[in-house]
């Protein structure tokens, strides 16, 4: 079972306002890349479903944070059906994030009070989740519906919490253009993994990118 509940979920990634999204099939990467964003500050992390056995890296990841890192809150990420978001949660994810709303995904999180974080592309589509219980709506893909429709959403929806996902960059502009437009947090890729990092072991340079995201975040925030 999760192992934070709901509400400090929720907080922690406001409070952050940064989730890495990761994959990679070997858990020992992922323990390193998970490990580095740590030490860069990160709180909260998703782990996306994105390849055979996923599952099996994510229940090594969860062993591992709780071992080692007890402050990190642990996520699956591109959970498209009830059956995957149970067998998540039952690993112990904290949260659930999918491409889409479905509303089934919806229930099974609710029942074990878990943030769902579905991706929505129109004000419809945000309305709906926020009816079952979505607390955080994922605007996805972000690079294509860009900040423009954030502003849009909260206009006539103003209690909206946003994440934006997709097209996010470790860089002032885009960071600042997304929180000006009223994002609660951003969903980062891979922009925060360069490649050449990753297969060099490089796990220093993934802690300062993040680092530095933050700082751009909490700068932007109060600016």
């Amino acid at each position: 079972m999760a192992k934070f509940d709901k509400l400090q979920v929720l907080a922690t990634i406001q409070q952050t306002g940064m989730v890495p999204v990761f994959y990679h099939a070997d858990a020992e990467v992922a323990k390193q890349v998970l490990k580095a964003c740590y030490e860069g500050g990160v709180r909260a992390f998703e782990f996306t479903n994105r390849g055979d056995f996923a599952q099996l890296v994510f229940k090594e990841l969860a062993f591992y944070v709780r071992e080692a890192l007890p402050d990190m809150i642990l996520g699956a990420g591109s959970i498209p059906d009830p059956a995957t978001a149970a067998l998540y949660i039952q690993l112990g994810a904290d949260f659930i994030v999918s491409p889409g709303f479905n509303p089934e995904v919806a229930r099974v999180c609710n029942r074990r009070l878990i943030p769902y974080v579905p991706g929505c592309g129109t004000v419809t589509e945000v309305g709906t989740a926020q009816e079952a219980g979505c607390d955080l709506c994922k605007v996805f893909p972000g690079d294509v519906l860009g900040p423009a429709f954030v502003k849009s959403i909260l206009a006539p929806m103003p209690w909206s919490r946003l994440m934006v996902t997709g097209g996010v960059k470790p860089e002032r502009a885009n960071l600042e253009a997304w929180f000006k437009a009223g994002v609660s947090c951003v969903g980062m890729g891979s922009q925060l993994f360069p490649k050449d990092a990753v297969a060099a072991g490089d796990w220093a340079r993934i802690a300062q990118i993040c680092a530095d995201s933050l700082d751009i975040i909490k700068a932007s925030r109060n600016g």
